[in-house]
């Protein structure tokens, strides 16, 4: 499984990046915002690090600004993907996008059937808000399962991107259910690499060579 980098911070990215861990990045309006930056200056900064996939998302609710934006951003490094909403209008500027060979990834997608439109219009990523859903007492694991067996059913080339993860466990879950991309913030991705018992073998290595060797 890939792992997505679900920040506008470079520092963080270029932190990760160094990991050999990163295979691209989502981006949102909001998630720019923090930083306090330009956002396509933001963008063409990311892409200088992360050679692999970067969501940008556009800021237009109907199909001809989606569009206008989409090859605006498109412009600015050949591994940029369009984030575009799961609406109507957004379902025709991908088909649209698609057929110029623009990659678009659907996101804001909360159903398999949802997920099943943005596959058959051709969009490269789709990203079922998995946290979202269990924010209101849903399983959003569920809709991952549903979507996994549509694709696979059809043979549709459309990767899954699980978005809004809020925890390490929702990650494997993801690879459990065969997702193709958790896109993960840095805050839940620096939990992985902590356990209890890590810490504390370590601890017990280096107390047991202080008490073998040093005097």
């Amino acid at each position: 499984m890939k792992f997505f980098m679900d920040t506008a911070n470079i520092e963080r990215i270029r932190e990760y990046a160094e990991l050999g861990i990163v295979d691209g990045v989502t981006t949102n309006p909001s998630l720019v915002a923090k930083e306090g930056k330009n956002f396509e200056e933001v963008i063409k900064e990311i892409s200088s690090i992360v050679k692999g996939p970067i969501s940008a998302e556009v800021l237009s609710l109907n199909t001809e600004g989606m569009i206008e934006e989409a090859k605006k951003l498109a412009n600015i490094a050949p591994n940029i993907a369009i984030k575009i909403p799961m609406t109507k209008e957004g379902i025709k500027a991908t088909y649209i996008l698609s057929q110029k060979g623009i990659n678009v990834n659907i996101t804001l997608v909360f159903s398999p059937s949802q997920a099943l439109l943005a596959a058959k219009v051709g969009a490269k990523f789709v990203s079922p808000f998995i946290g979202r859903l269990d924010d209101i007492s849903h399983i959003g694991m569920d809709i991952v399962s549903s979507i996994r067996t549509i694709f696979d059913n059809y043979d549709f080339q459309t990767e899954i991107i699980v978005a809004s993860i809020r925890h390490p466990r929702h990650i494997v879950e993801a690879a459990e259910l065969g997702a193709d991309i958790a896109t993960v913030p840095p805050a839940v991705l620096e939990k992985i690499f902590h356990h209890p018992l890590t810490d504390i073998g370590i601890e017990r290595f280096l107390d047991d060579w202080r008490k073998a060797f040093e005097k």
